[in-house]
């Protein structure tokens, strides 16, 4: 190889040198890139998130409960039929409701309230085929201890366990309708001469239950709750007062205690402290005792307030 061909190669080699050098150094250098600064990519959030550790919530309820069935005193049951749009014109004194719930991480207790007193017209079905004055005072007290399964800010499942003291004080004033048994049925049953059968009674029922929420659209839930209780806890022996002929007798029947509750709607958050809930709820009971009856439907739409601390 002659001189000329290794100057050229050499200078050959040089110039590649020099083009793989150079773009770094107009660059800064040969050190790398500094991306520091750069925004890092976005963190998507997960569907459950953790709400706050402590939630409180209080409210009046507003339930339009309508109360239908068949309920009674000494032995005499009347049939009621007061539907939520006719409630208000039977309603004898303004109904009292009440509502609550503390929530800690997981744990949370529930209670309610309700206060109502009715009054309409009934009739005495198999008994004299006559009508009655009926005034039904209804009273319930309901408080629970759950535990939430999903706690997530978006949805949530509790279970829940505690009890329902309940109230009835039922006064039947039966119309005289100059029907020559009425003198037996009042002795029989110890009904005064003016053809009243009034009592009271109250008992407290076990009750279990769940419910639950979910977000469907930004400030819009859906939430529903059920629950059943009673479970024959406070069952001992029934009797109610039967038309046989034309005789009037005592008879005995089987004595229950069970009851069902069910409630849904949406849960709009108005504010950051005000919720409204729009729904039904709807409570039944099914209780003999003694010569108690109380197999009546509290049924209607509510309108739940709340304020969240």
């Amino acid at each position: 190889m002659n001189q000329s061909a290794i100057i050229r190669r050499l200078l050959c080699q040089f110039l590649t040198v020099v083009l793989l050098l150079v773009p770094p150094v107009l660059r800064g250098g040969t050190e790398p890139l500094d991306n520091s600064k750069e925004t890092p990519p976005p963190i998507e959030k997960s569907w459950c998130e953790t709400p706050s550790a402590l939630e409180i919530r209080v409210g009046i309820p507003g339930w339009l409960a309508g109360l239908s069935g068949e309920s009674g005193a000494r032995g005499i049951a009347s049939d009621v039929d007061v539907s939520f749009d006719e409630l208000v014109h039977h309603l004898t004194h303004f109904p009292i409701a009440l509502m609550g719930s503390v929530r800690y991480h997981r744990w949370e207790f529930l209670a309610d309230g309700l206060y109502e007193e009715v009054g309409a017209s009934a009739s005495l079905p198999g008994l004299l085929f006559t009508t009655a004055n009926v005034h039904i005072k209804t009273a319930l007290v309901e408080g629970f201890l759950g535990y939430r399964l999903i706690n997530c800010d978006k949805a949530y499942l509790s279970i829940f366990a505690g009890a329902r003291y309940n109230y009835e004080n039922v006064n039947i004033g039966i119309l005289d309708n100059g029907d020559a048994r009425l003198p037996l049925l009042r002795e029989l049953a110890g009904l005064p001469k003016r053809l009243t059968a009034s009592g009271s009674i109250d008992w407290v029922d076990p009750v279990l239950g769940a419910h639950g929420k979910v977000k469907l659209w930004k400030a819009v839930s859906l939430f529903a709750q059920g629950d059943v209780g009673g479970f024959d806890a406070n069952g001992d022996s029934a009797f109610e007062v039967r038309r046989e002929g034309r005789t009037i007798v005592r008879h005995p029947v089987s004595a229950e205690d069970w009851s069902y509750q069910v409630q849904g709607g949406l849960e709009i958050q108005l504010t950051r402290r005000i919720v409204s809930q729009i729904g039904w709820r709807y409570l039944k009971y099914n209780y003999r005792n003694e010569g108690f009856t109380n197999k009546t439907e509290l049924n209607g739409p509510a309108l739940n307030t709340l304020i969240t601390f």
